[in-house]
């Protein structure tokens, strides 16, 4: 803790020193996959209590799983809490299906076999753990997890579905309805591991530092940084929760619904409906099946049943749209080029959402019969496109959007949106993190609105940039014209995102969509409360007195740790690419995404700061490449290579690290 403080710090120190051969594949037994809570779990920190980070090899990317992360929300971290553990490693293969029960201090590995677990859905698997630990209690009850160990609560059950059982590698991990920790394939990790699930009770408690000091930062932010439901000010809400909740924000549904929570969270970005049905999902997850549906209750039902069998909502809701392009272009159906069992006449019904959602994780029909396409899709659609040889014809196309690693997109598109294409290509994972999309979305929500700008575009790039320590007062780092897209002002910009996200946001596991809190509406002068408010909140409950700019430094030592173990796998800058058609092809909006026919960002052209058109441009590979080595050498990695130095990883206390790179050949040159 004194070095890492908890959460992704934590897993990934833990990581290096036990997993000897870091090249190892996700499925292999060696690997060591972590689920780490942080020292807010289970507090009242404001929307920094509820998440769990997992990491270990994953196995979705391309053209290796590398060494990744994900989270999911919930009440899992703040039960591992109360139960008095920090984190859980797991490496190895049990000989047979398990789960793991966790009561307190006792911990149990026990056999599937006895419940009936291997096979169910995450939800069924669920019900039976809580039946079986908390002895049949009827919902509301006290649970007697143990005659000496009550508790008002269910256990925290963390689950896969048939997907994972699998090895599926867009399998993700469920816990309760729909918090997911999808990116990385680790429900299929877990299946490689013949496990099924985690369950976790804690009666006892968290001793708080400045428990009056916690109260009084929590409502703090809440008080002046946060909506409430009699002063949401611009319609559609805006893209932080400092604004309407999802929740809100879908009243289009003709359904009864209110707003849901991770434990500890001031806003409630998730929604629980009248039917029961579609409970908890959110972003992505939430717009799976929305679009084909006949009906709401349908496309509620069908959420359910990918949340069910486990599966990631990013891979499925872009591979259904990519497998009905190809079948409107006639080469996807029954004895067509792609030999396809699904009958797109039925698209639309809940039947054909379950056999697409069964096809992906059982590897057959979707119906209990063998079928090469099904085994295909559980591979992912980036590698089912390669046997299929169409990967590079769809991707020019622009029905197969995988930029990188494999990977797909999520939306905003890496010749636009810089920071997250970037981060994504310089990273593991596609980056899904949301500090500077709020720019994109204010003004988006604004335009649409039509209601003016709070500030000037200048006046509001400068509350970004003067919390973006420690490069702070570079106001060229939110340019995103052209011009400017490949300069070190970008570099530093991508380089912040690194280093806050490693501490505050996946050490600390402070939720990405409440933090950073740059421009806030609720605040009197539009300042957020970023830079004052996370090291007050970490004081309160540990004591720990570290400034703003020393949590970003711990961020940067953990940023080149990672950096260390993607050198390691055999990472070098030479495979760090963008898909051909990002670099060949101009980026269109496609308006049915957005609305719109142009994606507006902060651009700073002719002296004059304007949000204007970031679109029609592609990423040219020789600019990148000097972007690359400018980037390179603000991390201190040799150029050339893009590993990390003896220099830079001894000056963070990384010598440990620097050795093992050493001794694989892996070392950079200052």
């Amino acid at each position: 803790y004194a070095e890492y403080y908890g959460g992704h710090g934590f897993g990934s120190a833990i990581f290096f020193d036990l997993c000897r051969d870091k090249t190892i594949d996700g499925f292999h037994p060696d690997n060591v996959c972590t689920l780490m809570s942080s020292p807010l779990c289970g507090t009242l920190a404001p929307s920094a209590s509820g998440r769990t980070e997992v990491q270990g090899i994953g196995v979705q990317s391309f053209p290796i799983g590398w060494y990744t992360r994900s989270n999911f929300g919930g009440r899992f971290s703040p039960n591992l809490k109360y139960a008095g553990w920090d984190g859980i490693v797991l490496q190895g293969k049990a000989d047979q299906p398990v789960w793991i029960d966790i009561r307190n201090q006792e911990v149990t590995i026990r056999n599937c076999r006895d419940l009936g677990l291997w096979g169910l859905t995450t939800y069924d698997c669920q019900k039976a753990i809580w039946n079986f630990v908390g002895r049949t209690a009827a919902y509301g009850d006290w649970v007697n997890a143990r005659d000496d160990m009550r508790s008002t609560q269910r256990p925290a059950v963390v689950a896969i579905g048939p997907a994972g059982e699998n090895l599926g590698r867009m399998a993700c991990l469920i816990h309760d309805a729909s918090n997911s920790s999808g990116q990385g394939g680790f429900g299929g990790v877990w299946g490689s591991k013949n496990l099924k699930a985690i369950s976790v009770i804690g009666t006892g408690g968290i001793k708080i530092h400045d428990p009056k000091g916690l109260m009084q930062a929590r409502m703090w932010v809440k008080d002046n940084y946060v909506y409430n439901y009699k002063s949401i000010r611009v319609p559609f809400g805006e893209f932080r929760l400092q604004s309407a909740p999802v929740a809100i924000e879908a009243k289009s549904l003709n359904v009864g619904q209110r707003p849901q929570s991770c434990s500890g969270c001031i806003a409630g970005c998730r929604q629980r409906n009248a039917t029961g049905h579609g409970n908890e999902t959110n972003c992505r997850t939430s717009r799976f099946y929305t679009r084909e549906a006949h009906s709401e209750e349908i496309a509620l039902k069908a959420k359910d049943l990918m949340n069910g069998y486990g599966l990631n909502a990013y891979e499925v809701v872009g591979g259904l749209w990519y497998l009905t392009e190809l079948h409107k272009r006639g080469v996807l159906g029954p004895g067509k080029e792609v030999d396809c069992p699904l009958d797109f006449a039925d698209l639309g019904s809940l039947e054909f959402a379950e056999q697409f959602v069964r096809m992906l994780s059982y590897r057959n029909d979707g119906k209990g019969n063998p079928h090469p396409f099904g085994d295909d899709l559980a591979e992912g659609f980036f590698r089912a496109t390669a046997k299929w040889g169409r990967q590079e014809k769809d991707m020019n196309a622009g029905i197969l959007l995988y930029p990188y690693w494999g990977l797909p997109e999520h939306g905003y598109d890496s010749r636009a949106q810089l920071d997250w294409g970037y981060s994504t290509i310089l990273g593991d994972r596609e980056v899904n993190e949301h500090d500077y999309v709020t720019l994109f979305f204010d003004y988006l929500y604004l335009h649409h609105a039509k209601v003016p700008l709070p500030a000037s575009v200048e006046e509001m790039v400068k509350i970004y940039t003067d919390k973006m320590v420690p490069f702070e007062g570079d106001i060229l780092m939110l340019d995103y014209s052209t011009e400017n897209m490949y300069s070190e002002h970008i570099a530093k910009m991508v380089a912040w995102q690194r280093y806050y996200s490693r501490f505050w946001k996946q050490s600390l596991l402070m939720c990405d969509w409440r933090w950073p809190d740059f421009l806030n509406r609720y605040s009197s002068d539009l300042r957020g409360c970023t830079g004052e408010a996370e090291p007050k909140i970490l004081k309160a409950v540990t004591g720990i007195d570290i400034s703003f700019g020393e949590g970003m430094e711990v961020g940067r030592k953990i940023w080149n740790l990672d950096q260390a173990i993607w050198t390691l796998q055999g990472r070098h800058r030479d495979m760090v690419q963008f898909a051909d058609y990002v670099h060949d092809q101009k980026y269109i909006p496609d308006p049915r995404v957005y609305g719109v026919k142009d994606y507006p960002l902060p651009c700073h052209k002719d002296g004059k700061w304007e949000f204007a058109d970031a679109s029609g441009r592609a990423i040219e590979r020789d600019k990148f490449e000097g972007f690359k080595t400018r980037f390179y050498e603000l991390q201190g990695w040799d150029p050339k290579s893009g590993y990390p130095t003896a220099e830079t990883l001894n000056a963070l206390g990384l010598g440990h690290v620097s050795q093992e790179l050493e001794a694989g050949g892996k070392l950079g040159k200052a």
